[in-house]
């Protein structure tokens, strides 16, 4: 498989406090952000710092918090999330307005992500754009 891109995602609960110290301390810059999303430059990668994830997912993560997760960018999630169930892996397919990503985990339970790459960049050009 070919990635455009990987990152990585920390879920975190003290959100405020880890954007703060990625960006004023580690000085990393911002490739963009939401209300609860920062996406900072990481060398050929990305770190995005989000605030504990929250959303309904068809994965069991057992009563551990998450808190990272190895994501690569995509041109097409669905086809590489058909063929990871075609290889017998559980994965958690999910369609939003900002994008699409296949969430599964590898075999000691490290979560893994497929991002679509056309939403992502566009993320990227509407944050840079609008400073």
């Amino acid at each position: 498989m070919q990635f455009d891109r990987t990152g990585f995602i920390l879920y975190t609960i003290n959100y405020e406090k880890c954007v703060q110290f990625y960006r004023d301390i580690l000085e990393l810059d911002i490739l963009f952000e939401t209300e609860t999303i920062t996406c900072f430059s990481f060398n050929n990668a990305y770190l995005m710092i989000e605030k504990d994830d929250e959303y309904n997912s068809d994965l069991d993560y057992g009563n551990e918090r998450i808190k990272t997760c190895l994501r690569m960018n995509v041109p097409d999630v669905l086809s590489l999330a058909n063929k990871l169930k075609n290889k017998h892996i559980k994965v958690d397919y999910q369609e939003h307005s900002w994008g699409t990503v296949a969430k599964f985990f590898d075999p000691d339970g490290n979560l893994c992500a497929f991002k679509d790459s056309i939403k992502f960049e566009q993320q990227i050009k509407s944050y840079t754009f609008g400073k």
